[in-house]
């Protein structure tokens, strides 16, 4: 059990090291808004030109460490309460899957967004922003985060973003009960990787254009260092309108709430498809070595 949990996790790292610098690019349009939105090539090459090609890369172990952890909590959760509410050989529903992509997403934010909070900062540090209203920060690592965020703003700002990231719980929660729907269509035939592959990226497609306003408002949050001194449901609800209203008024039509949403689709997309591939094969493969027969219901 705790191999099959620890999948998840392999799957997310190796896809997200391959499509790490579509991250950059899509992490830099969200919270600098005065970055004129361009093509995900052309800013990668901007990136690279101003701050060297490390730069795409920047960050990367916090983001990876926090991937790992999120995706561990995010799958056990999943898989026990998945076993806990099993009844019989009753088919699983997707109404029950969504159910439990939100319990299971709720849990996840709330133990693991300091870590996404501290990663963030630090994936951006040495960035050339164009919006006076970032700064930049001095973290020797992620301690070192934890402790200066702590010292100069409290603990509370460690789950800054914490409203929109319960309110995302929606988007895993959505591609979840998508993924295990269409995949329940075409089990009874043999399921090739590219199947997987595809069934993953449609349903992460999904999720992520309808969520994708409320993803930039919590990246903002993440990295404003300064605040109102408001604390409280009623701020944090205020605080994500006033961050939706600027992106409105600084794009046309609604643009600036979606700025940097080709890059994301094209990372988020494929990194949870190779990520759902590498997870079934794995654990196809452990079954096989291990000799146990692999019961799905359908």
């Amino acid at each position: 059990l705790v191999n099959l949990l620890a999948y998840p996790g392999l799957g997310s790292m190796t896809a997200m090291t391959v499509f790490y610098p579509l991250d950059t690019a899509r992490i830099r349009l969200q919270v600098d808004a005065n970055r004129k939105p361009k093509s995900t090539p052309s800013i990668l090459a901007e990136i690279a030109k101003e701050e060297g090609l490390t730069a795409l890369y920047r960050g990367w172990f916090p983001v990876i460490s926090s991937l790992c952890c999120s995706n561990f909590v995010y799958f056990y959760t999943f898989n026990s309460l998945k076993t806990a509410l099993a009844n019989g050989k009753a088919a699983s529903q997707p109404g029950k899957d969504l159910l439990m992509g939100i319990i299971s997403g709720t849990v996840n934010v709330l133990l693991t967004t300091p870590m996404w909070v501290m990663n963030t900062r630090l994936k951006l540090q040495g960035a050339k922003f164009r919006s006076t209203e970032l700064h930049q920060t001095h973290y020797a690592g992620i301690f070192d985060a934890f402790r200066q965020i702590v010292k100069s703003e409290g603990v509370k700002a460690l789950w800054n973003g914490v409203l929109p990231s319960l309110i995302l719980v929606f988007n895993p929660a959505v591609q979840f009960m998508f993924y295990e729907g269409m995949k329940r269509r075409v089990l009874k035939k043999r399921l090739l990787p590219m199947s997987i592959f595809l069934i993953g990226a449609v349903a992460k497609a999904i999720a992520v254009t309808a969520t994708y306003p409320l993803q930039t408002v919590q990246a903002m949050l993440r990295v404003r260092y300064k605040t109102e001194g408001k604390t409280g449901l009623v701020a944090s609800i205020q605080s994500v309108l006033q961050l939706l209203k600027e992106r409105l008024r600084a794009g046309y039509l609604g643009i600036g709430l979606y700025k940097g949403l080709e890059a994301k689709l094209l990372q988020t997309v494929l990194t949870a498809a190779l990520m759902l591939v590498v997870y079934e094969k794995i654990t196809a493969a452990t079954f096989k070595v291990m000799g146990l027969s692999r019961k799905v219901k359908h």
